[in-house]
């Protein structure tokens, strides 16, 4: 795709002759005369780079400038200032602008301007996306309606005063991640984000986890130690698996949630905290509501807001993306090359229900790095169970019903891959060993959407 940049300057025939030669070099260039048109084009169709002078009538380059960086922090724009201007161009830099050149200036000097701010933006959002992906890391990711929904339901409950929240789930799908989620885009977030696994601790230490406890409180209490609760005050509090909170202690939970103030074991006199709330749970609370082991009013206390997170099966467009970042991922912290999935296998990752959502695919990715780093993997390479009783489908019968274009785009693939495979992943030694030169050999990679 051509770079698309915007000029902006009121000396018309200088716009003319740099338009020619901006185009000349492969790029797509548009002009505007006064700061205003600037913006206005801008609204109507932002550019990649704005060329920007200092001097213009009416509207000064400064004010196109600064409400420019108002509307589009991320676009880069190169002040251009005529000689002796050097002082305004670096203010110009100072409040916004990406860097500035000089008239007169050569042709190749903008070109390698150019060229720089170009590979400064693209390092600059490829370090952003790939801080989002260590962000989701765990699978809060995804382009699928369902996930879409979903982000803009976390975003509406975050700006929200709501103190009580209830993620239900299947195990896997990433509530803990949704409960950080909801703290970090809160104002509470500033606060502490306290997480409690209900079911990892014994049940007579649960309470004092909570709550704190005095010293001497219970056998092993050799000094006073502050609860949880009291960690999470004007922060977020996180209870996982909160069906497993014991009985006696729901009780207490509930005086605390409806009246902010707790008593520490083994104290006398109590203590309040102000926390956000957040208990998940893959149980059915209702029903555990009906069999005795939940308290009633608990359970509505807890549910203000009530927010479900999709399980994979249901995520069927984002399997791939997240495919792609576990491998990614698992082979930087293996210190190897990444796996390759070949297309029938994942076909057989498509087909499969996975009941253990987010979770089991990374552990999968983790397994088939450490055991197969840098390889193809085979559909046979796969756990049994993704295959129930029968045994692994071979790429004919996954690709039954394919039409001939299909057969032999296949083929192709599975010539190219195996070169790659011999050859340790060099695509030089991969395309002299098919007989191909190596511009050949790239042009069918990037055709089959392997490159």
């Amino acid at each position: 795709m051509r770079l698309n940049i915007l000029i902006v300057d009121d000396e018309k025939s200088f716009v003319r002759s740099l338009t020619f030669a901006l185009q000349e070099a492969g790029y797509s260039a548009n002009c505007a005369h006064t700061g205003e048109d600037a913006l206005a084009s801008l609204e109507r169709d932002l550019p990649d780079l704005v060329l920007l002078d200092l001097r213009l009538p009416g509207m000064s380059g400064m004010d196109v400038l600064n409400e420019t960086v108002r509307l589009y922090p991320d676009l880069p724009v190169v002040m251009i200032s005529a000689h002796g201007d050097t002082r305004a161009a670096v203010q110009a830099v100072k409040a916004g602008a990406t860097d500035y050149l000089t008239k007169p200036f050569a042709l190749d000097e903008l070109l390698h301007l150019i060229d720089s701010v170009t590979e400064r933006t693209r390092m600059r959002d490829e370090l952003a996306y790939h801080r989002s992906r260590a962000a989701s890391s765990s699978g809060l990711m995804g382009d699928s309606d369902v996930m879409q929904r979903l982000w803009q339901k976390v975003q509406r409950i975050s700006a929200s005063s709501a103190g009580r929240i209830l993620l239900l789930g299947e195990s896997g799908t990433g509530k803990a991640l949704v409960a950080r989620a909801i703290h970090e885009q809160s104002s509470r977030s500033s606060g502490a984000f306290v997480e409690i696994n209900c079911a990892a601790l014994p049940e007579q230490l649960i309470e004092a986890e909570l709550f704190g406890a005095e010293k001497g409180a219970y056998t092993g209490a050799d000094q006073k130690r502050p609860g949880l609760v009291t960690l999470a005050h004007d922060g977020t509090l996180f209870l996982d698996e909160i069906g497993e909170l014991p009985l006696a202690l729901q009780a207490k939970f509930l005086h605390f949630l409806e009246n902010g103030d707790y008593r520490p074991v083994g104290g006398g006199a109590s203590a309040t905290a102000d926390v956000r709330v957040i208990a998940a749970t893959n149980r059915s609370l209702e029903a555990e509501v009906r069999n005795g082991h939940f308290r009633e009013d608990l359970y509505f206390r807890l549910n203000v807001i009530e927010l479900t997170i999709p399980p994979l099966r249901d995520r069927e467009d984002d399997v791939h993306k997240l495919l792609d970042m576990f491998i990614e991922s698992q082979a930087r912290e293996e210190g190897c090359r990444p796996i390759t999935i070949l297309p029938e296998t994942l076909a057989c990752l498509s087909a499969y229900s996975w009941p253990g959502n987010v979770r089991e695919l990374r552990n999968l990715v983790e397994r088939l790095t450490i055991l197969y780093p840098g390889q193809l993997i085979r559909p046979h390479q796969l756990p049994a169970e993704f295959f129930g009783s029968s045994p692994a489908p071979s790429v004919d019968q996954i690709y039954a019903d394919a039409s001939l274009d299909q057969h032999l785009q296949e083929t192709e693939r599975q010539l190219l891959l195996n070169a790659l495979e011999k050859t340790g992943g060099r695509k030089g030694k991969a395309a002299e060993h098919l007989g191909l030169s190596r511009h050949a050999f790239k042009r069918r990679l990037q055709r089959l959407g392997l490159g």
